[in-house]
């Protein structure tokens, strides 16, 4: 249960809000960091509108209710949340802070809140799962054409404690990032993509788009490592057959799989993680998808846009939200991320239906501001928001949340009940 704390920590004068946040940790990233966390596809309007749809809706408060003790505490993945936001998997950590992947778990643990790491982290599944401790914590997975290498990071996963993988399913191919081309993006030294440099045949814990060679590498090192390791190559078909991406593990080259297809893989997939860890799907955007979950028996869905990353012109997540739920009916649990910035986005969220909620850019703003102790204001942030909404809303438990506590307004500034 979620009391008010005899000892509040002190508010951060230079972050009072998450806008804060985010200004604050554009001033201590780098242009390429800076632009390789925040872009989105091509003109960036599906990310735009990934917050801008928050502000359709209006919120209906009750009033003359006992509001002395206010329980935001929700039930997820068999333990308990203090509030139901997540941290959401997002990539390459330690290019906001050394820290990384590590201080964000930390943060999470310390908040009990859930943590997503990323297949893509700069730090390993076991140094993550280590410093989260009995908080729980998933895996977000790229199934790969090549499935021994998801194989074993699955077993890996499963060896941790990991109590989910989250499959990402909107990437056939990937989005446009105009910035990140221009920029020519590559993972500065020291640091490497952690979950594949066991892997003799990946170089992937040394580049992620033919990034740099690590710095314990000298030169002759280096070349002899180039020379001996096959460069990486993107998989294709040649009219007859599909060739499966080849040589070291990359982004570029791996991530994307366009051959994933529900029949096949999803049964795949469960017989490898059930019954230690649950299967959900990232990257749900239509009624129709979610039925085909709840067909194939996945443990739960993720209603997401890749952060507006993938197809620009793609509804919000906000947008997309209502009738995946109304196709589930209760199953399976739907979570939402993308374009959540405050406590009251967080209410807006459930009040639509979904049942928890997941928190990426502004977790890697707060690890760029502060690190560890950045992620633990940026959670604060949204936690105290949202228990203050909760209480000014009339609501004291989260199942109280419900559409009866807003309205959608129109263009012209028509209100309409839900």
């Amino acid at each position: 249960m979620s009391c008010p704390s005899k000892s509040e920590s002190p508010h951060d004068l230079n972050c009072l809000t998450i806008k804060e946040l985010e200004q604050q940790a554009s001033l201590r990233m780098d242009k390429q960091t800076r632009d390789y966390y925040n872009e989105g596809a091509d003109s960036g309007s599906t990310l735009l509108e990934n917050t801008q749809a928050y502000g359709k809706y209006r919120i209906r408060p009750r009033v003359l209710r006992d509001m002395s003790i206010i329980d935001t505490s929700v039930s997820v993945f068999g333990t308990r949340s203090m509030v139901p936001i997540g941290v959401a998997p997002t990539a390459m950590q330690c290019l906001a802070h050394p820290d990384g992947e590590i201080a964000t778990a930390k943060a999470c643990s310390d908040a009990a809140i859930p943590m997503g790491l990323s297949s893509f982290a700069t730090q390993t599944l076991e140094d993550v799962a280590k410093a989260s401790g009995d908080n729980p914590h998933v895996l977000q997975l790229y199934l790969f054409e090549e499935r021994e290498h998801s194989r074993k990071l699955i077993r890996r996963a499963k060896n941790a404690k990991y109590k989910a993988v989250f499959l990402t399913v909107d990437t056939p191919m990937l989005g446009r990032r105009n910035m990140e081309i221009r920029n020519q993006f590559k993972l500065p030294k020291p640091y490497k993509i952690a979950n594949f440099a066991e892997d003799s045949n990946s170089a992937a814990a040394e580049t992620v788009m033919n990034g740099s060679s690590p710095s314990n590498l000298n030169n002759e090192q280096a070349k002899k490592s180039a020379s001996t390791k096959a460069s990486p190559q993107k998989g294709y078909h040649d009219g007859t057959k599909r060739s499966p991406p080849s040589g070291p593990i990359t982004f570029h080259t791996h991530a994307p799989n366009p051959t994933l297809c529900w029949d096949r893989d999803m049964d795949w997939l469960r017989q490898q993680c059930h019954p230690e860890m649950e299967v959900w799907v990232k990257g749900i955007a239509t009624a129709e998808d979610a039925l085909l979950a709840v067909h194939h028996q996945v443990d739960g869905i993720v209603v997401s846009n890749h952060g507006g990353r993938q197809l620009n012109g793609a509804l919000a997540t906000l947008d997309a939200l209502p009738e995946i739920v109304q196709a589930v009916q209760g199953k399976i649990p739907v979570h939402v991320d993308g374009g959540i910035r405050h406590g009251t986005d967080v209410f807006k969220a459930l009040a639509l239906g979904a049942d928890f909620v997941w928190i990426g850019r502004p977790v890697l703003w707060g690890l760029a501001y502060k690190g560890q102790e950045g992620v633990e204001l940026c959670l604060r942030l949204l936690s105290d928001e949202f228990r203050l909404c909760m209480g000014l809303a009339g609501t004291v438990k989260v199942a109280d949340i419900t559409k009866d506590y807003l309205v959608k307004m129109d263009r012209s500034g028509f209100i309409s009940r839900l």
